[in-house]
């Protein structure tokens, strides 16, 4: 074995690899599903792009990440733009990923339903935190481009609707890099004055890119933490952005917003008008119905003639009065002449009237028990005498039952 040959250090294979897997795959497009994805403090992202039968580390180096305008997560599907590098310290290769794009949604759209399901979850659009916005608003806020159509036809409406109204602009970009930090300051630099009773902020219609600014989650805060209330009037009436769901009240237009708010005015004077209508024609009916009632009061009191009653009735008093006196004096009478027969009765009844006419009651001592006969006694027993005035108590000397 004497023919010559070349021998490569492990670093030089790894580096001709680099070499010629780099040369061929300048710039490339992968399609996969991010697996096994972390952020680790140094800012770079690391994850695996796999499909159902293979799989190749992918990295993002911190000066490209942030030109991700979505939240990366495992299991979306993806489209990565990059080149192939190879790590020589460990001999493999990966995927640095330059360029990602979501597939089958755009990036647009996947980050405002991430954003939305983000917010939501915060509690920013509970209906519970929404205000009733004021019924006549003396002072109102506007936050919009002051060249777009939208604050021409808010302020037509309320020129046309409302009067005494104080309105203040604050002149803000509604699409553009800038626009949402614009937008939000504005809501902020609103809620620092005393006297504004309601804020309409919005533009006009447009693309989900024009209209992007009031999807932003800088706007959404600003909304959700002024604590004057908000009409969010973006847009057409199909379109929806996050600043509609955290607002207070959404208008599908800015025209309609500001009949919101001014028009409400209007509507309340015609129900007052309408109202006070029925409320002339509720009294005219009850007037009439009183009326009525009365004159046929005053018929019933000329045919039955309550006067002329009254002092019949009062006779009719008079003479029942004096029949109850004269029976009342008359049974007096009478239970006066019962009440002499029975005290004479009592009288003749009372054993002290007896004693009165010469008997007496003996008792027997020490006893005290009445002596109806004789026989009880004895010789020297004890004996008292009560007679009609006082009494004697002697003693048996002799006993005589038939005396």
């Amino acid at each position: 074995m004497n023919e010559s040959r070349y021998v490569y250090t492990v670093t030089e294979l790894t580096r001709h690899i680099r070499i010629i897997l780099e040369d061929c795959f300048p710039i490339i497009w992968v399609e996969g599903e991010i697996s096994n994805l972390r952020k680790p403090i140094s800012g770079h992202i690391y994850f695996t792009l796999k499909d159902e039968n293979s799989a190749i580390n992918a990295v993002i180096f911190r000066s490209e990440e942030m030109g991700i305008n979505f939240e990366l997560e495992d299991g979306q599907k993806v489209l990565c733009g990059g080149k192939i590098t190879v790590y020589e310290k460990q001999g493999i290769y990966q995927l640095q990923v330059e360029r990602i794009e979501p597939l089958g949604i755009g990036s647009l759209q996947l980050r405002l339903e991430q954003l939305k399901k983000k917010l939501k979850e915060e509690g920013l659009f509970d209906p519970q935190h929404k205000r009733p916005i004021p019924l006549f608003p003396r002072h109102i806020g506007i936050v919009t481009s002051p060249t777009g159509a939208a604050i021409r036809d808010i302020l037509k409406v309320i020129k046309k609707k409302s009067y005494n109204v104080e309105v203040t602009i604050n002149p803000v970009r509604v699409q553009g890099e800038l626009a949402s930090l614009e937008i939000a300051r504005a809501i902020e630099e609103f809620n620092q004055m005393k006297d504004l009773d309601v804020l309409i902020v919005g533009r006009g219609g447009g693309s989900l890119e024009d209209l992007w600014a009031f999807n932003e989650e800088i706007v959404a805060r600003a909304i959700y933490n002024s604590k004057i209330p908000v009409i969010s009037a973006v847009g057409h009436e199909i379109d929806w952005t996050i600043a509609d769901l955290v607002a207070d009240v959404r208008a599908p237009t800015p025209s309609l917003a500001a009949e919101m708010v001014v028009g409400e005015k209007e509507r309340f004077i015609e129900r007052l008008s309408n109202n006070k209508i029925r409320l002339q024609r509720t009294m005219e009916h009850k007037l009439s119905s009183w009326r009525m009632e009365l004159d046929n009061l005053i018929t019933r009191l000329n045919i039955y003639k309550p006067t002329q009653l009254l002092e019949h009735y009062k006779e009719n008093l008079k003479e029942i009065s004096l029949k109850i006196s004269t029976y009342l004096l008359h049974l007096l009478e009478i239970n006066k002449e019962k009440i002499s027969g029975l005290m004479s009765r009592l009288e003749n009844l009372n054993p002290l009237t007896i004693l009165k006419k010469g008997y007496s009651l003996t008792y027997k001592l020490p006893e005290h028990t009445i002596i109806r006969e004789a026989n009880i006694l004895k010789k020297n027993d004890l004996i008292e005498t009560k007679l009609f005035k006082g009494k004697v108590i002697s003693r048996v000397e002799e006993v005589l039952e038939n005396g």
